[in-house]
């Protein structure tokens, strides 16, 4: 079993949420239990909003095109853009958050790379050129 589903959006808060939407009620249709499917709409989101907030901060927004695959029980998901590279081209280390501290004293950010992370079976990031490549794999036992 094979399938797949492209999207393209404008790196705008509203093109995001309109692609994360589209995009998790495709891979809800792709046989994926709702923990499966709400964890992988978790990682997109907090994947796609970062292009929105950090790729595109400085620039006029640009595309985004997201390609999903499902073969067998492995969802892979490509985010690419042509915003600015990641900081030293790597993927940030998405370490946990110190929440023992004062509730005032928590940090604002700084969870979504630390979810990405826990969430996705394998994540890496290239530059090539001038594209920046995401890509996002989720490995599940079964599927509904």
């Amino acid at each position: 079993m094979r399938k797949k589903f492209n999207t393209s959006f404008k790196a705008t808060e509203l093109g995001a949420r309109a692609a994360i939407a589209a995009i998790s009620d495709h891979i809800r249709a792709f046989w994926l239990t709702q923990d499966q499917a709400d964890g992988v709409e978790i990682a997109l989101a907090e994947a796609i909003n970062n292009v929105v907030e950090h790729a595109f901060a400085k620039a006029e927004p640009g595309d985004v095109r997201v390609l999903c695959s499902l073969r067998d029980s492995q969802l892979d998901i490509r985010i690419c853009d042509a915003g600015v590279p990641m900081p030293d081209n790597r993927l940030p280390p998405g370490l946990a958050a110190d929440v023992s501290v004062a509730r005032e004293d928590l940090p604002e950010g700084g969870f979504g790379w630390f979810l990405i992370r826990e969430l996705t079976s394998d994540l890496r990031y290239d530059r090539c050129g001038l594209i920046n490549h995401l890509s996002l794999r989720f490995d599940f036992e079964t599927l509904k």
